[in-house]
Formats: C-alpha cells, sequence, structure tokens
C-alpha cells in the first residue's frame, strides 16, 4: 500500500525530485495521497520503463506459503511476487526462533529451508555465494536453500517449505557476534 511507497521513497536522496508514475504521468511524490497501483521514480527516468520496477502489489500477485517450522508447526502466510521467503516470515512475524539472523546479507546459515524435489527443481539458479553459506548449515540436504535467495513466484502459489529441525549460525561460531556487542 502507500506504506511501501513512503518507505521506498525514503530512501530518495531528495525526496523534493521524487515523482510517482501513474498511468505513465510524472506526479510530484507530495502529491500521491492515495494512488494505486503508481510506481516511484526520480525525474528524468521515463514513467513507462518503470511501471514494472516498482509498483503495489494487487491481490491477483499475492501468493499462500507454508512454513513447517521447528517444531512441527505449519505456519501460513500471504506474500508477494518478488519478496524473498526470508522477508515472508519475517513480514509477517513467523514463529520461527532464530530465522534470518543477518536479516539477509548472505552472512549466515539460518534462513535455512529445505523443498520439496519438484520445487526445488523450479527455483532459480543458485550463486556460488550461496552454496558456500549452504556447506556450513546444519541438515543440509539435495533441496536446500537459504531464504534470503529465493524470490516468490506465482507458481509457488500452496507452496509447503521446511525449516530444518538444527540450525548454524556461521557468526557465533566466528566470534563476530561477541565483537559486534563490544
Amino acid at each position: 500500500t502507500s506504506k511501501q511507497l513512503i518507505r521506498f521513497a525514503s530512501f530518495a536522496s531528495n525526496p523534493n525530485r521524487a515523482y510517482l508514475c501513474h498511468l505513465g504521468v510524472a506526479i510530484p511524490f507530495r502529491q500521491f495521497a492515495c494512488l494505486k497501483n503508481a510506481t516511484v521514480l526520480k525525474l528524468g527516468l521515463p514513467c513507462l520503463a518503470l511501471r514494472t520496477w516498482f509498483s503495489l502489489p494487487s491481490s491477483s500477485d499475492k501468493v499462500l506459503l507454508h512454513f513447517i517450522n521447528r517444531d512441527g508447526e505449519k505456519l501460513s502466510a500471504t506474500a508477494t511476487e518478488g519478496e524473498s521467503l526470508l522477508e515472508v516470515v519475517m513480514n509477517q512475524n513467523l514463529n520461527i526462533d532464530g530465522f534470518g539472523v543477518c536479516e539477509g546479507m548472505l552472512a549466515c546459515s539460518t534462513c535455512h529451508l529445505i523443498f520439496e524435489e519438484d520445487a526445488f527443481r523450479k527455483l532459480d539458479p543458485i550463486s556460488d555465494e550461496e552454496l558456500d553459506m549452504l556447506d556450513l548449515a546444519f541438515g543440509l540436504t539435495d533441496t536446500s536453500r537459504l531464504s534470503c535467495q529465493v524470490r516468490v513466484k506465482k507458481w509457488m502459489d500452496g507452496l509447503t517449505v521446511q525449516v530444518p529441525s538444527e540450525v548454524s549460525d556461521i557468526r557465533k561460531d566466528l566470534g563476530v557476534e561477541k565483537q559486534q556487542k563490544q
């Protein structure tokens, strides 16, 4: 909703130059109020090119996902296409203890998820960086991925993923957490 636009626009270097794109027309940011399906852009960028870059989600963009937590409890969440699975867990405040400690910075393996094989094959290719981090995860399987690296797609509607029974945070093993507190 408009909260997403406000949050996004706050990152603009000069909010006075932030504009909304609505139906191909640039509107000054301060006048956007209640526009739906609008796109935030900076002055000088073509509206139509950015239309798909950042637009508000519609109900047709919603995807229902299920997470089985460490206790075997099934948690359901409604997600928006393009969100990472980690963002879904965090934004929906799902009860998964110790999940996503590094907040998606690819610096731990606490957002490790296990997919069913057919779903795993449909996921985007895995990066070398993600593979390196997965090597440190407890309960690694052939269908393991880090949720911070997997984006929600429409085909995932109804997908169920499993959170491993144990979690490994490499930052704790290296003592990084203690160094940050000092």
